[in-house]
């Protein structure tokens, strides 16, 4: 039986999170550098998102490019803003077709101007798009996130605004990049490191954490299918005991 077949799609995460990790193991492996990896990384993305897509998964969001990748030698890092131009404006038209709309969440005014000028037309253009809401975490980080957050809040509380008072999680989240998406429910990590690395940490407090040792260049539509599985293996209680979820 196909491992597709396996899935229950009446229990489907409305959202799921990927690090996308091991691109430079994978090409150390190759014999070649860091940037090879990269290039080779852009298969496994359209497989996740081609994947996501024909399930009817509705959010997915991928970890591209963090605020602390900058500190990388300045040949990746130029290597890493040339693919994501690249990738971007060919991969508009694969969108177009798929009925899926590019998102962002991150600082990308800080991105190089033509980066951050292909994205948003990308965005421009597939904003009508009803199916997958692809979302890329670009120049992000969730302690960043977390930062201007406050400070936002801080400056509505100044003004009068906002009541401190009536701030609650809703609130908080409210001020947050994803304030528009739900909250994953499950993140997949590739590479085999068992750590979120300083993504999403507000909105991946329920999550179902899904490791595998796949390196990212080798991620393809049934290593996708596979993390689903075990997502829907798991008993998500939020906080209540086994039997009052099974007695639902």
């Amino acid at each position: 039986m196909p491992v597709q077949d396996l899935i229950d799609k009446s229990r489907l995460p409305k959202h799921i999170a990927i690090i996308m990790d091991g691109n430079g193991r994978w090409a150390r492996r190759q014999g070649e550098e860091r940037t090879f990896g990269h290039r080779n990384a852009v298969s496994a993305v359209r497989a996740a998102t081609e994947g996501c897509a024909e399930l009817g998964i509705q959010f997915l969001t991928l970890y591209a490019f963090s605020t602390e990748n900058w500190q990388r030698p300045q040949e990746e890092v130029d290597a890493l803003m040339e693919l994501m131009v690249e990738t971007i404006h060919g991969e508009l038209k694969t969108l177009m077709e798929n009925n899926i709309r590019l998102r962002s969440i991150g600082d990308i005014e800080k991105l190089p101007v033509k980066c951050s000028a292909e994205l948003k037309e990308a965005m421009h253009q597939t904003r009508n798009n009803t199916g997958l809401t692809l979302i890329i975490a670009l120049n992000y980080s969730s302690r960043w996130e977390l930062t201007q957050a406050m400070k936002k809040m801080g400056e509505d509380i100044l003004h009068h605004r906002l009541n401190p008072a009536t701030v609650n999680e809703d609130i908080i989240s409210s001020y947050l990049e994803t304030r528009e998406y739900p909250d994953p429910e499950l993140m997949i990590r590739t590479s085999g490191e068992q750590r979120l690395s300083n993504y999403l940490l507000w909105q991946l407090a329920y999550a179902e954490l899904y490791f595998t040792p796949v390196l990212w260049p080798d991620f393809d539509k049934e290593d996708l299918y596979e993390a689903i599985i075990e997502f829907q293996k798991r008993e998500r209680r939020f906080g209540k005991t086994g039997e009052q979820v099974s007695t639902r």
